[in-house]
């Protein structure tokens, strides 16, 4: 099953990072990676992916502030953040204000991605 969409990955934490490309790869979408919020905003604007999942709590920049970047270069990008800690409500409801798709909760497992995966992409 092919899907030909790429779906970018960005998380500091890299067995992590790995182990969710793996996963979305077997589910057949195409995966680009990036280890901070600057260089996932980088990569989002060479690869345009078609959707996002970013880690919140990351150096250099934070996801939302990555999300923030990236909205401003497209207004319609798909990002889900992707969290283990407690969010900064304030940057949150900013971000959902601005068309988060979700925010889902580490440790995630293959369903949740592929849910999500699905809600966004192929309904």
């Amino acid at each position: 099953m092919t899907t030909n969409k790429l779906i970018l990955i960005v998380d500091d934490d890299i067995p992590l990072l790995e182990n969710t490309a793996y996963m979305i790869e077997t589910l057949g979408y195409d995966v680009v990676t990036a280890k901070d919020g600057m260089e996932a905003v980088d990569v989002y604007r060479s690869a345009q992916p078609s959707m996002t999942f970013m880690d919140v709590k990351m150096p250099k920049q934070d996801g939302f502030d990555a999300f923030f970047k990236i909205k401003e270069f497209d207004p319609d990008a798909k990002v889900v953040l992707i969290t283990a800690y407690n969010m900064d409500e304030k940057k949150h409801l900013k971000a959902k204000s601005m068309n988060l798709l979700e925010t889902i909760e580490k440790p995630y497992d293959m369903e949740k991605l592929e849910t999500t995966l699905d809600k966004y992409l192929n309904s």
